[in-house]
């Protein structure tokens, strides 16, 4: 019998993720929203990637519901809310789903599966991320724009799972120490912001450098904090990370010859937090930037450029600017 697995949380990365796995073989019921619900009912679902990916999935052919009870009979479900809906979707799931279900979280942030593990103890959770970037299109096409893969924490489910993913070419890896892969990870997304204020695609942005040298600021505080708490970090692009901020602030003559595959990037590809900007919702700065502030205070340090950032975002979240010029950006955080 086929894995039967559930997508709590059925938006661009839950989407993508569920009709991946549905694309090889495994049984995948979806949860989401009403308003996504209506549109895979007419349409079906179909993913796309940068690759040359091109995948529909017939609406007769979906179980997308926008009630949680359907996750009851999952043998796994994969948790891909924001992340400040974690606490109250993993008290929601402890009515329904018993201690044999197995929980992943494949969310932004590093505290995710924690916070679900001290809702549901008595389950297997299983923290994860997601390295690339997906965008919601017309009706529900959901397009990877970046390379990257899925990684989740070494288990049988996750070998399991990685035999699904590669019908739709997904990358996927499994690793033992996910907090170092978490927080190497929350590296790369201290870009969401930057390109969320920019209000341009990615590979536009991370094309221009004063967009990058903002970025590496960013990181320099970020990997500051990180040492400070005796934390590995994972190569997780073609760049070590400790070297990322150095190399994102070279010339742009220089960047584009030496770090190819940092903008090997669709056209279209924009970050997660410009979309939760675009559609009116709340993002995620809390968990990205607000992860650094917070361990950096824990080791007596500083991060006033996270926090500069992170109060712009707040106010994009209110209706304020997100059509900063790279020098912009660079003057308000250098201030």
């Amino acid at each position: 019998m086929a894995l039967r697995v559930g997508i709590i949380g059925a938006g661009s990365i839950g989407c993508y993720v569920g009709a991946a796995l549905q694309m090889g073989g495994a049984e995948v019921s979806f949860l989401g929203r009403e308003r996504i619900a209506s549109v895979t009912a007419e349409c079906g679902l179909r993913i796309t990637d940068f690759r040359g990916l091109d995948h529909h999935i017939k609406a007769t052919d979906l179980r997308f519901y926008t009630d949680i009870a359907a996750m009851a009979d999952r043998d796994c479900v994969i948790v891909t809310v924001k992340s400040g809906d974690t606490a109250d979707i993993a008290a929601d799931l402890a009515k329904v789903i018993d201690s044999r279900t197995v929980v992943i979280s494949l969310q932004n942030g590093v505290g995710n599966a924690e916070l679900i593990r001290q809702v549901i103890p008595n389950n297997t959770v299983l923290p994860g991320m997601i390295a690339f970037n997906v965008l919601q299109g017309d009706k529900a096409c959901f397009h990877a724009g970046t390379d990257g893969a899925v990684i989740i924490q070494e288990s049988a489910v996750a070998q399991e799972l990685a035999g699904f993913f590669r019908a739709s070419g997904t990358p996927f890896e499994s690793h033992s120490d996910m907090r170092s892969v978490l927080w190497s990870k929350l590296l790369l997304n201290l870009n969401n912001p930057i390109n969320a204020l920019s209000g341009i695609g990615l590979k536009e942005e991370l094309s221009q450098r004063a967009y990058r040298r903002c970025l590496a600021a960013l990181q320099r505080e970020a990997l500051a904090a990180i040492s400070a708490a005796n934390i590995p970090i994972q190569k997780l692009t073609a760049v070590p990370a400790k070297w990322l901020p150095a190399a994102l602030s070279l010339p742009d003559f220089v960047f584009q010859r030496l770090a190819q595959p940092m903008l090997a990037i669709d056209p279209l590809a924009r970050s997660s937090m410009w979309e939760d900007l675009e559609r009116g919702r709340k993002t995620e700065v809390e968990w990205l930037n607000g992860e650094v502030i917070r361990l950096a205070a824990e080791h007596g340090i500083s991060a006033p450029v996270n926090e500069q950032i992170r109060q712009l975002v707040r106010l994009a979240e209110q209706g304020g600017r997100r059509d900063y010029t790279g020098r912009e950006l660079l003057a308000i955080i250098s201030a």
